[in-house]
């Protein structure tokens, strides 16, 4: 599953919430989120801290953050499958190098002997997902993977992604803010916009035919430049929390608004089989309560 939209549309803190790592500022407030048939907001931290290395592995945004720039990359990349599997020292070194050759490194070695400053950025992200993997998980989770990667860099994490997501038979929720990078790697695709789902799709039912406009501006925008060399963009930005009007929350940037998505909230509705759309011009249904 790829989740995608712009910055500040609730990808990130979506993916946290599935393995309970919301910043202290933020709460869940209804609904449930099951990981492996378990209810995470109320499994005990001891249990929590298993299901994130066992069932599911988080792959980070940014490596230079999320590694602990003190501790040497191995002792990082092992420290799940020590926890959970309880090897010694010898077995945690071979480990190390064994997932950190899966993922591409050569020289692993010497990398895993080294720290976070001594690696390039590509390489941390690669040792990132090495970590991610070493509890062997059944789900991973990648949050934007490639956005502080060149171009190139990111074509080749993106192959790799995928050709481990299918050795290991993972299940995988992409996120990003790439529909072109996104198109590779997955086969269905959720679009947030502002805090809320807008449509989901099959990846190939959405790029031929998207329901929603903001759906439609997002792949407008990844065609690349139109006539005079102009990108298509959409005007204005995402609303902040706390913004949110009563009417659709795309409607500020919207072509297709009128006045009953100013003034009401339209539901999220099935728009065909294994597809929602949350828009009037697909549904005349709206959300409860405004």
């Amino acid at each position: 599953m790829g989740v995608v939209g712009e910055s500040g549309c609730g990808k990130t803190l979506t993916a946290l919430a599935l393995v309970r790592l919301l910043p202290d500022a933020a709460r869940i407030e209804r609904g449930a989120v099951r990981l492996a048939g378990e209810d995470v907001l109320r499994a005990p931290e001891a249990r929590m801290s298993q299901l994130r290395g066992e069932v599911a592995g988080f792959l980070f945004q940014e490596p230079s953050r999320a590694l602990n720039p003190v501790r040497s990359v191995g002792a990082q990349v092992t420290e799940a499958a020590r926890l959970r599997r309880r090897i010694g020292r010898d077995g945690a070194a071979r480990l190390a190098c064994e997932l950190l050759r899966e993922v591409g490194l050569e020289g692993e070695v010497r990398l895993a002997r080294s720290y976070p400053h001594q690696l390039s950025g590509g390489e941390r992200q690669r040792a990132l997902l090495a970590a991610a993997l070493a509890g062997d998980p059944r789900l991973l989770i990648a949050d934007e993977p490639t956005s502080a990667l060149d171009t190139v860099s990111q074509r080749q994490m993106v192959e790799l992604i995928r050709r481990l997501r299918e050795e290991r038979g993972l299940t995988l929720l992409f996120v990003s803010h790439d529909l072109s990078l996104v198109g590779h790697v997955v086969e269905r695709v959720t679009v947030l916009y502002a805090g809320e789902t807008v449509e989901t799709a099959g990846r190939d039912e959405l790029f031929a035919d998207p329901r929603h406009p903001y759906s439609r501006a997002l792949l407008e925008a990844r065609a690349g430049a139109g006539a005079g060399g102009v990108f298509p963009t959409v005007p204005g930005a995402v609303s902040r929390p706390g913004e949110w009007g009563h009417g659709c929350r795309f409607a500020p940037r919207c072509a297709h608004a009128d006045e009953r998505c100013r003034r009401a909230r339209p539901a999220l509705t099935a728009a065909g089989p294994d597809r929602t759309v949350r828009c009037f011009l697909a549904s005349d249904e709206e959300e409860p309560g405004g």
